[in-house]
């Protein structure tokens, strides 16, 4: 075996929205709002706090891994054998905010995964900026 057979691979979405990072905050924290672009939750934005989201397909365990208001979110997301991190970072630019959203924990033997997550993130970026354009 080579060496990058062993090596996981992420899933990284980028955007630039036209918001502040604590309104993007709110959205990505607020189990309300987070149950809005992307699962039913048990959210609370404490570290070590174990929560889980769901939807019909199932369900994702999750605990939070590092929370620094208006900047980074970090936890854990493992569901179906996916031993995975969801890490979020908000930085401030002229316009509003970059946000950066990566996955990293994808196997090579974990293909559907990775695929399954390079799609399905790029529906709860559009659910959320939808969210965002609706909330004040």
């Amino acid at each position: 075996m080579n060496e990058t057979s062993t090596q996981t691979r992420s899933v990284v979405v980028e955007r630039e929205l036209p918001y502040p990072p604590e309104k993007i905050w709110r959205a990505l924290t607020q189990p309300h709002l987070i149950e809005e672009w992307l699962m039913q939750n048990d959210f609370t934005p404490v570290v070590g706090h174990r929560f889980n989201l769901r939807a019909d397909w199932g369900a994702v365990d999750c605990r939070v891994l590092a929370v620094e208001p208006n900047k980074t979110l970090s936890y854990t997301w493992a569901a179906y054998g996916l031993e995975s991190v969801v890490t979020w970072t908000l930085t401030p630019t002229g316009a509003g905010t970059h946000l950066r959203m990566e996955q990293s924990g994808f196997r090579p033997d974990q293909q559907q995964a990775y695929q399954g997550a390079k799609y399905g993130w790029q529906q709860f970026f559009a659910k959320l900026e939808q969210l965002l354009a609706r909330i004040d």
